[in-house]
């Protein structure tokens, strides 16, 4: 059962500055939650859920250490951050991020950095395109949405317990990594992809859903890409949604 003090502590998590001060983040649904503890189960801290979901994951709560509580629906309901509650609602700790001493590495594979994207449900389904193709890191500017938005947990359908996301200032990034490394930038005035040789390591920046990638960090691009229409020339939509543009240009580095 729950207490009113534990519902208001459950309910302060939905804002960053909470979330931040207890380096705690919340997933709800079976799928999350499972894909998260299949995981990360040493980093559970709280979960509430019917007596149904525990007894139907008693594999992975057994032997778990962390506050449990069995809940009603109807609990789950003055606890959830979602519009229509689910069976279960956990309370992880962030994950880690990546070191400065770790930022050379990223020489070695594909990596993702977002520039100011703003949309929580596009950063949680670019979450998940890159743990679909592999991606292990992504790195997000100081402006980019928070991961740990429960909309961002929650589009990412579990990915996010499998991709790294690491903030900083994205200047950091680059002076910390080989000049010859290849830097793409999605740019609409940038050289048709399918046209272009492609590497299997480097960085691909995609910007804001906006205003793109700013002025500061599109020095540090290498070769611009652009995602044709087709046919070329004919009058369609200014731009493509940026996490649709992701799973585009991602299907292709990994095609070569």
């Amino acid at each position: 059962m729950l207490s009113k003090n534990k519902i208001k502590s459950f309910r302060s998590l939905e804002m960053k500055k909470n979330r931040d001060a207890n380096d705690v983040f919340v997933a709800e649904g079976p799928k999350v939650v499972h894909d998260i503890l299949s995981i990360h189960k040493e980093l559970l801290s709280a979960i509430a859920a019917t007596e149904e979901w525990f007894a139907q994951e008693n594999k992975l709560t057994d032997d778990l250490t962390c506050e449990k509580i069995t809940v009603s629906a109807d609990e789950l309901t003055k606890v959830s951050l979602l519009c229509h509650p689910q069976q279960v609602f956990a309370v992880f700790r962030k994950f880690k991020q990546i070191t400065s001493d770790e930022l050379p590495s990223l020489a070695d594979k594909l990596t993702l950095v977002l520039d100011g994207v703003q949309d929580p449900g596009n950063l949680g389904t670019i979450i998940r395109i890159a743990d679909w193709f592999g991606i292990e890191d992504i790195i997000c500017s100081k402006e980019t949405v928070d991961a740990y938005n429960p909309k961002v947990v929650q589009a990412t359908m579990g990915s996010i317990a499998r991709v790294r996301v690491s903030y900083m200032e994205l200047e950091q990034l680059f002076d910390a990594l080989p000049p010859t490394l290849p830097v793409y930038g999605t740019l609409l005035e940038g050289n048709n992809m399918y046209s272009e040789q492609l590497s299997h390591n480097g960085i691909i920046i995609m910007g804001n859903e906006g205003k793109g990638i700013s002025p500061k960090i599109r020095q540090f691009i290498i070769k611009g890409l652009r995602i044709p229409n087709y046919p070329e020339g004919r009058d369609t939509a200014d731009s493509l949604n940026v996490a649709v543009a992701t799973a585009i240009i991602c299907a292709d580095f990994r095609r070569r």
